[in-house]
């Protein structure tokens, strides 16, 4: 077979992901702190992006130098301008004797020494930071400071142990506690650690399990109350053996308790509520880490004419500014093909790049938002009953995106609505058929409907799920009754069985 060389025009179409397009398409997905992070490393990196001041939007008004802000206008301003001039004239004596005051010694002598009823304080103030100098100070300096669990912990010990070596495992045995409070070690292997006796460890522990606050250094739940139950004077035999049989508590077979414990149902009542006043995790009062709030993308509100005025947040917004004018600047002194006139341009093209994708996120974020709120507009006027099953397609081929687009703008945006802050993704459920062939239902919406029949529910009309299967087809909604147990037990509410054995016991606590 001969060899030969031979050209061919081949004709071929590729998506080529480029790094830009890849960080747009993460930008999409990323929420408000992620964002804000990116920019502020973007900023620092690059010397032609800036952060846009708040002076700087639109909407801000300008002031001229020179010109005083709060100035009164008009006759206002004439009459307290004659007011000042009547003052300070020679006539202005005869003033102040009428009105008993002196304008002229208003400010005698601001380099005299101040006088204070308490010099001793006055003294203090002034060695404060910032105080008698005219600087700023910050409130925060003046705040006593949040103790955390395991300062709190280590402030004991001195009062409970004085050899070292029990000092030393104890000090471990804090360093081993969770966010809760509980010891999350096992003591054999701490003892091997430290090279102490077991009963040394088991000793110290048993101190330790006497501190402030009540509960710490449990090892399980039921641990945990006894310690509780034990400073209390509450631990005797029966609430042992409930204790040691937390998980028919928590089926509320309460009449397996009772033959356990040996107390009879008005007993069981008061160790029960004995119970719920202790605390499970007592190590969360102690919880030092700051709660990030909410900060929602889209706010929506009820326009006069009846429709929604839907708007970006301004606060969830980055704003940062490509700076042209340095651009321009640093170019006059730099050549044309020089190593540095090739990385500002690079700087200049990536700026460039970030603004347009933070505006092409911001538009494509309001395109969703503003298909979600047409879609959902019973929701937000008549509340959950009435929110319509929705998926991403729907909403993808009605603003021309594809779902996976869509699928990134939902997620971690939250929507604030007359209803309350809601995550996009929450307007986005399963559909459930309709029994009698009309539109079908959200399974929120079945959700919600399910919880409010058992919330209304009596002691002695206890729903069970066949129930409630009947009645939501009364309510012309086709389910299953696997469907409303699934529903159920996700909402947390126990069986027809469990519900009625609570109920009665309350109420029967209660004296009905």
């Amino acid at each position: 077979m001969a060899l030969s060389a031979s050209l061919h025009l081949r004709q071929s179409q590729s998506l080529v992901m480029t790094p830009q397009l890849m960080q747009s398409i993460q930008l999409l997905q990323m929420t408000h702190l992620e964002l804000n992070q990116f920019i502020a490393q973007e900023v620092e990196k690059n010397p032609l992006l800036e952060f846009q001041a708040n002076d700087d939007l639109p909407g801000t008004p300008e002031r001229s130098e020179g010109t005083a802000g709060d100035e009164p206008a008009g006759d206002d301003f004439v009459a307290q301008a004659d007011l000042y001039d009547s003052a300070t004239s020679p006539s202005g004596e005869r003033l102040g004797e009428q009105l008993d005051a002196d304008f002229a010694n208003v400010f005698q002598d601001d380099t005299a020494p101040q006088r204070a009823d308490a010099p001793e304080l006055l003294g203090q103030w002034k060695s404060m930071p910032g105080g008698g100098e005219g600087e700023d100070y910050d409130l925060d300096d003046f705040v006593a400071g949040r103790k955390s669990l395991r300062e709190t912990l280590t402030e004991q010990l001195p009062f409970a142990l004085s050899d070292p070596s029990d000092r030393l495992i104890a000090q471990h045995l804090i360093d081993q506690l969770d966010d809760a409070g509980y010891l999350q070690a096992d003591l054999g292997e701490v003892a091997e650690r430290l090279g102490a006796d077991h009963a040394a460890v088991v000793r110290v522990l048993l101190t330790l399990q006497q501190f402030d606050p009540p509960g710490v250094f449990a090892r399980s739940l039921g641990e945990c109350l006894a310690i509780q139950l034990r400073a209390r004077d509450r631990l005797d035999p029966a609430m042992e053996a409930l204790l040691a049989n937390l998980e028919l508590l928590a089926r509320r077979d309460f009449a397996t308790l009772k033959k356990i414990c040996g107390v009879d149902e008005e007993d069981l009542i008061d160790m029960l509520a004995e119970i719920r006043k202790l605390d499970p995790k007592p190590g969360t009062s102690f919880e030092t880490s700051v709660s990030e709030a909410i900060v929602p993308d889209i706010v929506v509100r009820a326009a006069p004419d009846g429709s929604w005025m839907i708007e970006l947040n301004p606060d969830a917004l980055p704003r940062v500014l490509v700076n042209q004018d340095y651009y321009a600047t640093v170019s006059r002194g730099t050549q044309k093909n020089s190593a540095d006139q090739a990385f500002l341009n690079e700087c200049l093209q990536n700026a460039n790049w970030l603004t347009r994708s933070l505006d092409q996120r911001a538009r494509t974020i309001m395109k969703v938002a503003t298909e979600i709120v047409r879609q959902q507009d019973a929701f937000l006027v008549n509340g959950i009953g009435h929110l319509r099953p929705l998926n991403l397609k729907t909403v993808a081929d009605a603003i021309k995106m594809h779902e996976s687009t869509v699928s990134r703008v939902t997620s971690n945006k939250y929507m604030l609505t007359p209803r309350g802050l809601f995550e996009l993704k929450y307007f986005f459920t399963v559909s459930i058929g309709s029994a009698e062939g009309g539109d079908s239902h959200s399974a929120e919406a079945v959700r919600h409907r399910i919880r409010a029949m058992i919330q209304e529910e009596s002691a002695e009309a206890v729903l069970s799920d066949d129930d409630i299967v009947d009645n939501l087809k009364k309510a012309g909604i086709d389910i299953a009754r696997r469907t409303v147990a699934k529903y159920r037990e996700a909402m947390n509410i126990p069986s027809s069985v469990q519900r009625r054995r609570e109920k009665r016991a309350l109420a029967k606590a209660a004296g009905f």
